[in-house]
């Protein structure tokens, strides 16, 4: 699971520069540059906060964040096939 990717491909879908989200955040451009590159994991309210004002709900976040190796092996056929689809759809909605 890479949460920093989706939030980053979400916070760039909203047209919002890092520093302009950690502000509105409460946490420093640099915090979410480590959070965005998979070097920190956010805490639970800070993943809460970067929702809110990505305006994305946390399983949505989730669901961008999935990838292929966390999804088990048998599974792997109706990830690829379901995923480009879900997420696509996932990313409309963030669009609008």
């Amino acid at each position: 699971m890479d949460l920093g990717k989706a939030i980053k491909e979400v916070r760039k879908e909203r047209n919002l520069n890092q520093t302009e989200l950690a502000v509105a955040c409460g946490i420093t451009q640099t915090a979410l540059s480590q959070i965005e590159s998979g070097n920190v994991n956010p805490s639970q309210t800070t993943v809460e906060k970067l929702c809110k004002e990505l305006g994305i709900s946390q399983p949505l976040l989730y669901i961008l964040a999935t990838e292929k190796k966390d999804v088990p092996s048998d599974k792997v056929k109706n990830f690829d096939i379901l995923y480009p689809t879900v997420k696509s759809l996932i990313m409309q909605m963030v669009g609008h």
